[in-house]
């Protein structure tokens, strides 16, 4: 008999829509920027972020500057994990095969893969200076072959955030403006005088970040529809309650509204789990976020074996799914909707988050049921081509798209098929019976 330990304390319903009020000032804000370019700009940004400058974008001698005040071991621990994300985004790229097949003498059908011509960064920077989303946006667009990506940062209370320009910059951002919020993200996809729009949108942010790009979706494409930061642990009796507790306050302290769920096997393990948190939280330095994320988001789970764990973990589709078992392996063929799977007590969400080369952007809200995270397919846009060589070919389709036009009352495509069938295979022609008569 499945029964929870700790329930969330608050329900979670509102984290999975958009509030109004957030709503209404972000559709103020999409208005304002439309109508009045850069000016609004300049207003929102020194009215969110203090933050006015002669100009948003970095020009080259800035960018080398900033890059120079970087310790070297933060440029060397950047250009590792970027080398890690590349070779990941890389081996993604090579296993989108191009192809062309012949399915009738003639008829030749293709598949290519064509990047967007410019892409948008968003790489927060509010609570913490998140300089990996630089890696995980700009770093997989190049790899993608985007030729102009554009990104975007806040300041923070006031100063440049020298460690995330030097991960932009190396990870090859074309154009980089010190600019955050609606404001930035509105900037990239609508254009202003001084910015020229891009095609699509990548990165998390916060929940006006997150409305924003939900409300400029259609306008242009976005990676993917983004919300509070969740974990879920599956674990059995051969776990580490410690190492359980960690890693669940590991990703609590993103925000007071991060989900943070276990489900094991082992009532034991779990008790030890809320016992572990408990002595953890108080002296946790980013407390003031993990602890509220923990008492108002924080579940334990015990279920009868593991199938019933896997099943029920899956009605979460969370963005993080951590396995702690004797084989953890076994999720792999057990689940179906995760962002990202980590297998093993060797492996933690933070890796993912941070250096393994993975991307981090991930499906939140439960949109694991339906799609993944951020990967290098999602700047290129798949798109097909058809030719057909072979007139017998040409006039047996053209028979067969007369007559299936005409089952759905198309004339107009019907007869693009008859004029085939006419030409190239002599078929009869009732509508311009004159039309290919020859002298």
């Amino acid at each position: 008999m499945a029964f929870a330990l700790k329930a969330p304390a608050t329900s979670s319903a509102a984290t999975t829509t958009s509030l109004p009020d957030v709503q209404e000032k972000v559709e103020a804000i999409v208005a304002d920027i439309r109508a009045r370019g850069d000016q609004a700009v300049r207003e929102y940004s020194a009215k969110f972020d203090n933050w006015q400058p002669e100009s948003f974008r970095l020009s080259s001698a800035q960018i080398e500057e900033i890059v120079s005040r970087v310790p070297r071991q933060v440029i060397e621990d950047i250009e590792f994990v970027q080398r890690q994300v590349r070779a990941f985004a890389e081996r993604q790229l090579a296993s989108m095969q191009e192809f062309e097949v012949e399915t009738l003498p003639g008829v030749h059908l293709g598949q290519k893969h064509i990047p967007v011509a410019a892409a948008g960064a968003y790489v927060p920077g509010g609570r913490y200076p998140l300089l990996a989303s630089a890696h995980m946006t700009i770093l997989t667009a190049k790899t993608a072959g985007v030729p102009r990506v554009v990104a975007c940062t806040p300041p923070i209370r006031g100063e440049v955030p020298d460690a995330t320009v030097a991960a932009m910059h190396l990870a090859g951002a074309d154009e980089i403006y010190l600019l955050g919020g609606v404001q930035a993200v509105v900037s990239m996809a609508l254009g202003t005088e001084t910015i020229a729009p891009v095609d699509m949108l990548a990165g998390p942010g916060n929940a006006f970040v997150a409305e924003a790009k939900r409300q400029l979706f259609g306008e242009i494409g976005i990676d993917l529809f983004a919300g509070p930061t969740e974990v879920l642990i599956v674990a059995d009796e051969t776990a580490d309650p410690f190492v359980v507790a960690v890693d669940l306050l590991s990703q609590a302290e993103h925000g007071p509204d991060s989900p943070a769920v276990l489900i094991t096997t082992s009532e034991a393990l779990g008790r030890s789990v809320i016992e572990h948190i408990d002595g953890l939280l108080p002296e946790m330095p980013t407390r003031d976020n993990a602890a509220p994320a923990w008492r108002d988001h924080g579940e334990v789970h015990v279920v009868e074996n593991l199938d019933e764990a896997y099943e029920l973990a899956d009605t979460y589709a969370s963005e993080h799914v951590q396995i702690l078992t004797a084989q953890p392996r076994e999720a792999l063929a057990k689940m179906r909707n995760y962002g990202a799977l980590f297998l093993g007590e060797g492996t933690c969400v933070s890796y993912g988050d941070k250096v393994i080369g993975t991307n981090h952007v991930l499906p939140t809200r439960g949109a694991a049921r339906y799609t993944g995270g951020l990967w290098v397919g999602k700047y290129l846009k798949t798109v097909t081509y058809q030719e057909v060589t072979d007139q017998a070919s040409s006039a047996k389709l053209g028979e067969v798209c007369g007559r299936a036009a005409r089952v759905e009352l198309f004339e107009g495509h019907a007869r693009s098929g008859d004029v085939r069938a006419a030409k190239y295979g002599g078929a009869q022609l009732p509508w311009a019976p004159d039309a290919f008569a020859r002298s």
